[in-house]
């Protein structure tokens, strides 16, 4: 409307004689950036750029006209060309063909708007170092981009690209390219030509290989390539020499790639894949390694070659079908997070676990000079064929007080394997990784004892009464179910501490108040009951990764106890990922921030 206007045409000539001002102003908004143009929300919540804009450099500004007299100041001739232009955050549906007349921008920031093309006039702007147009809708690139040969900063994260230009290797200085959050199928073997690129970001695509050739970028240091479809990553991968941080999480490899020349590969995640195998070859160049994150895999065994990586700091192996440890880990001398839950570890008690990565290194080296050599803490197999052709660890019953039938594929669980507890107290029963589609009813008998069950990996729909009077229970894990919901008799498992509910149905509600550790990853869960999670009192961990969140309330702050707050991967606006990336007492900061008064 016309006060909009001109409010904007006041706010212009504002802006143009900050503009320009000497090098040297004392005025704070000059010193701060004298040759930039500002114009974010909620100054041009507009649709186009005014067309003067374009021509900050070339029109002598309204107030020479009028002024015959110029302070130090004012003088308007002497303004130098505008270098910054920033329009984010902003409702623009397209750039004029006429940014080609500020020859003299090195930035261009236009993300956060609604451009759903490029203006092939940006292949003019010779001087340019920093395109941002992410978080729009763009759907192709134009092929004019790729003559920006001083471009070293091209951002294009969530947008709508299922092509790239072949052109990418003419953009020999690009330092950082982040093309995460598209629909991206392939990519340019032109991307070879990239030779100083630092930084790639090809997370939440919809990639299923990687060119050999991105072996060629020799000064790549990060390379994110999450949450694709890559069931191979290229051998070539392991000859990038400057690599120092390699993401690969949520994909479908099933194996890792040896790296005999990532000799300065600092972190690699590949958690949430199908990995089975972790062998002595992935292992033994990685001698810079500090993090290694393998969580959510099914890795079975993991080898002596572990203790080769000195500088390990963070060791993730959660979730995965570990039986065994090697009693070596325990001399990693520099290991500060060592993170085993939700594996069948068979000699390493549920409670030295929660005692945290010091006790249980000390643990384990007592064990290397207790037990011998290491690895051989696995228990000698004492076990009698069952009519059923079930095959029940006596000796784990008797020993290690665990009842085991798991990964049986088995539709419900024999009566003989009940029949093998005879009067000896068991406090852990393992029956994931079968077809279960209830809870076996004679899980009742070990009502007095059992404080530890795992149904993960079935079919369950429902939970029925029977495992609501286990009244010890303290940990339970059905994760992997189609659960939708829990019944109310729940509510009588007093001393509950920890239930993983990840990969289920739907939100699940949860009123146990002794509850320390609740995992509702992968659900679909749309709200948070910020006042029942007030309750419980104890409360730890939660983790609610990758599902349906719109937003987070605030109250969610007032969780005293909680350490660890997991929140990755749904589709609410705040907290900013930046706010996430910065841990867990950011965010509770944050959230208690937003509170009203």
């Amino acid at each position: 409307d016309k006060a909009g206007v001109g409010l904007l045409q006041r706010w212009v000539r504002v802006g143009f004689l900050l503009t320009a001002h000497q090098q040297d102003c004392p005025c704070q908004i000059c010193a701060q950036n004298w040759q930039s143009w500002l114009f974010s929300k909620p100054i041009l919540s507009r649709m186009i750029v005014p067309p003067y804009v374009w021509r900050i450099n070339l029109d002598t500004p309204e107030e020479a006209r009028h002024n015959l007299s110029f302070g130090a100041a004012d003088r308007w001739w002497e303004q130098t060309d505008l270098t910054k232009l920033i329009l984010a955050s902003n409702k623009l549906q397209s750039l004029s063909e006429d940014v080609q007349l500020l020859p003299a921008l090195t930035v261009l920031d236009v993300h956060d708007n609604q451009l759903t093309s490029l203006p092939s006039a940006l292949g003019q702007l010779e001087n340019l170092q920093k395109l941002d147009v992410s978080h729009n809708k763009l759907r192709s690139v134009p092929g004019e981009v790729m003559q920006l040969s001083r471009l070293k900063s091209l951002l294009l994260h969530h947008n709508e690209l299922s092509h790239l230009p072949d052109g990418f290797g003419q953009l020999v200085n690009l330092e950082e390219l982040d093309l995460s959050n598209n629909h991206l199928t392939d990519i340019p073997t032109s991307f070879a030509l990239l030779i100083n690129l630092v930084r790639l970001n090809l997370a939440c695509n919809q990639l299923r290989s990687l060119p050999a050739d991105i072996s060629a970028m020799k000064s790549l240091r990060q390379l994110d390539c999450s949450k694709n479809y890559l069931e191979t990553v290229p051998s070539k991968l392991a000859t990038m020499a400057s690599l120092e941080q390699l993401y690969l999480r949520k994909n479908k490899l099933h194996s890792l790639p040896e790296f005999p020349s990532c000799k300065l590969l600092k972190e690699l995640h590949a958690g949430e894949n199908q990995i089975e195998i972790l062998n002595a070859e992935n292992l033994k160049h990685l001698n810079s390694l500090s993090v290694l994150e393998l969580r959510d895999n099914k890795i079975k065994s993991v080898p002596d070659e572990i203790t080769l990586l000195q500088k390990l700091e963070r060791l993730d192996l959660a979730n995965n079908d570990i039986s065994r440890l090697p009693y070596t880990l325990g001399n990693l001398p520099q290991l500060k997070f060592l993170a085993l839950e939700g594996n069948p570890l068979r000699t390493i008690r549920r409670d030295l676990l929660q005692k945290g990565t010091q006790e249980l290194l000390k643990y384990l080296r007592s064990k290397i000079q207790d037990d011998g050599p290491p690895g051989s803490e696995e228990p000698p197999v004492t076990a009698m064929t069952l009519p059923s052709e079930a095959r029940v660890n006596v000796h784990a019953i008797t020993s290690l007080k665990l009842l085991e039938y798991s990964e049986k594929q088995a539709a419900a669980i024999p009566g003989e394997v009940f029949d093998a507890v005879g009067s000896h107290p068991v406090t852990t029963v393992n029956f994931s990784k079968n077809q279960l589609s209830e809870i076996p009813p004679r899980i009742v008998e070990l009502k007095d004892s059992v404080c530890d069950v795992n149904l993960g990996f079935n079919k369950l729909s429902s939970l029925s009464s029977e495992l609501c009077v286990l009244h010890k229970l303290t940990h339970l894990d059905i994760r992997n179910n189609f659960l939708t919901s829990l019944p109310e008799e729940m509510e009588a498992l007093t001393r509950l501490q920890l239930i993983n509910l990840s990969f289920n149905r739907r939100h699940l509600p949860l009123n146990n108040r002794p509850l320390s550790h609740v995992l509702l990853s992968n659900n679909q869960v749309g709200c948070v009951d910020a006042r029942g999670l007030q309750a419980l009192a104890g409360l730890a961990t939660l983790d609610l990764r990758n599902n349906d969140l719109l937003q987070v309330p605030p109250e969610l702050g007032n969780c005293q106890s909680l350490r660890t707050l997991l929140l990755d991967g749904n589709p609410f606006r705040t907290p900013r990922a930046a706010v996430l990336a910065k841990g867990t007492a950011a965010v509770l900061e944050y959230l208690r921030s937003r509170i009203p008064a």
